[in-house]
């Protein structure tokens, strides 16, 4: 593949506090490689900002492997930038040409409060999981792994919901900020194993209580948080999450029939 540099022009959202109005800034970055990371560009673009003694601008990362989703980025109005099921650190330059403008932009949703410039509070999904996101386990020795035969399918779909980086692109694609594909897919990968089972009755209705109180919207089925989750979460899962939150509620045990 070509390599190339190029030049572009960023406009990115800058805001100080959650209680700062903030607002665009416009940088020029020149000789960008088509083989840098969308991260590793911000790097360059940070470094210019302090040799010129300027702030630099403040956005999340830790692994740069598309594992941590910390990556949070709103590029060009959509989650993660333009490549399908990618992290903003997995997304390449090569997408861009010289010459382009590129808007930056944090999470939107009332319920991810601004910390800094593209930094935002993400501990809303914490307390969901602390809400009902976990299992009962017996603290002596480990079971075998074979102990617990379980259904390759089901096995294989709690695998897949498992997946969820809890990045919140979900959130930030759907027009009414729902949380509902973060939380489907957290009560679908315990809720589909039998490890599962203590805190069947009460995960879903729990869960849910706590999205609700942290201020996330309602989901219309829209679909826009399944087409730009990193990770391919399917929205079979918030069906899933409805049947076990009707099991929970009015019949007071497990739905049974996944």
């Amino acid at each position: 593949m070509e390599h190339y540099s190029m030049n572009l022009t960023l406009k990115v959202w800058k805001q100080k506090n959650k209680n700062d109005k903030g607002g665009f800034e416009t940088y020029q970055v020149k000789g960008i490689s088509s083989e840098m990371s969308f991260l590793e560009m911000f790097d360059v673009l940070n470094e210019q900002l302090i040799a010129e003694g300027k702030e630099p601008i403040a956005f999340d990362h830790d692994c740069r492997e598309g594992i941590c989703g910390m990556c949070s980025m709103y590029i060009n109005g959509r989650a993660h930038g333009p490549w399908h099921q990618t992290t903003t650190c997995q997304l390449h330059m090569r997408e861009y040409k010289d010459g382009d403008t590129i808007v930056v932009e944090p999470w939107r949703a009332n319920a991810f409060p601004v910390i800094k410039d593209l930094v935002v509070d993400r501990q809303s999904f914490d307390r969901i999981i602390q809400a009902g996101g976990y299992i009962s386990v017996n603290t002596g020795n480990a079971v075998d792994a074979n102990a617990l035969p379980i259904e390759k399918q089901k096995a294989d779909e709690s695998f897949a919901a498992a997946a969820c980086i809890g990045c919140g692109a979900c959130v930030a694609a759907c027009p009414n900020a729902s949380a509902m594909l973060f939380v489907s897919a957290k009560v679908s990968h315990l809720a589909l194993l039998p490890q599962g089972d203590p805190e069947r009755k009460t995960r879903a209705t729990n869960m849910i209580q706590q999205m609700d109180k942290e201020g996330f919207g309602n989901c219309t089925n829209i679909g826009a948080c399944e087409a730009e989750c990193p990770k391919g979460i399917s929205l079979e899962n918030i069906a899933r999450l409805n049947r076990e939150y009707i099991g929970s509620v009015f019949s007071g045990s497990g739905t049974g029939n996944l």
